[in-house]
């Protein structure tokens, strides 16, 4: 159903859900503020959950704090789970182009949530990491915020087209902070630093000016999150090869699903990957081929 049936609820602005959901008051740490973030099923705190507390819940605890580990998130009804392969089609229909922005709002809802969940898993981590964890988390949740625009803008609504939790089905396999960095950091944002320009080359091709621009804009503001990981990657392990990461990885993620068809080295290069780093990614093939 499209967004201008003002029949559904869900055709509300952005803007006006965006501004509907103070932040719950309980969420009077760090912690409980990641939490509230994962395990919420309202679409309005996923798009708008309000302003982060300065203190983390194991700021005045003597004993280690205890890992958490969320193993999925609550999702709000109107998104549902995709039934069988998804197809796109061509970008010449604002139908297209629409279903492929949800995509991509999912992955930044995604990402925001694992951020959050990060916080919770990994909690003997330095303070200023966790801290890290919640920025890049709030960016996400604002990328969500240009993809909602730009599905409105093209006539649909959030929940209109399905919403797949592939990330979720592989990031909690990550035991240590340092799987969770070459998975989510150095991995899926990573890649997206090769897709991104790929797509907004696609939107520009059929005359969607605006959704090539959003595109861009995010992939611009995804270098500060793999320099986040490349940093941090580095600072857990001493030095960030091509190796260590592949090696950190936690199974069965590889490699193969972490790069595009193109590899952006420029990109890359400026995240904070080295020349050799990048090599060894373009020319990675599985065992056996």
């Amino acid at each position: 159903m499209a967004a201008t049936d003002t029949g559904d609820p869900r055709a509300r602005s952005v803007a006006s859900v965006a501004s509907a959901a103070p932040p719950p008051a309980s969420a009077r740490t760090v912690e409980a503020w990641a939490e509230a973030y994962i395990r919420t099923t309202s679409l309005e705190r996923k798009l708008r959950p309000g302003p982060v507390p300065a203190r983390f819940a194991s700021d005045a605890q003597a004993r280690p704090a205890i890992p958490r580990r969320i193993e999925r998130p609550g999702r709000p009804e109107v998104f549902q789970p995709p039934r069988g392969k998804v197809k796109y089609g061509g970008l010449r229909s604002g139908r297209s182009r629409a279903h492929l922005l949800h995509r991509f709002f999912g992955h930044e809802l995604q990402a925001a949530e694992l951020m959050c969940w990060a916080v919770l898993a990994f909690p003997d981590t330095p303070r200023a990491f966790r801290r890290g964890l919640v920025g890049v988390a709030l960016d996400e949740v604002r990328h969500m915020n240009l993809y909602a625009t730009q599905i409105a803008r093209l006539g649909y609504a959030l929940g209109d087209f399905p919403l797949n939790d592939w990330f979720w089905q592989r990031i909690p396999a990550s035991r240590t902070p340092l799987s969770f960095l070459a998975a989510m950091s150095l991995g899926f944002e990573a890649a997206n630093l090769d897709h991104s320009g790929d797509f907004a080359a696609r939107f520009r091709q059929v005359g969607d000016d605006e959704a090539a621009a959003v595109q861009e804009q995010v992939a611009r503001e995804e270098l500060a999150h793999v320099r986040f990981g490349a940093s941090w990657f580095r600072r857990f392990h001493g030095a960030l090869t091509f190796d260590a990461w592949v090696a950190a990885l936690p199974p069965p993620l590889s490699p193969m699903v972490m790069r595009g068809r193109a590899i952006d080295e420029d990109a890359r290069a400026r995240a904070g990957l080295d020349a050799r780093y990048i090599e060894r990614l373009a020319l990675w093939q599985p065992r056996g081929v």
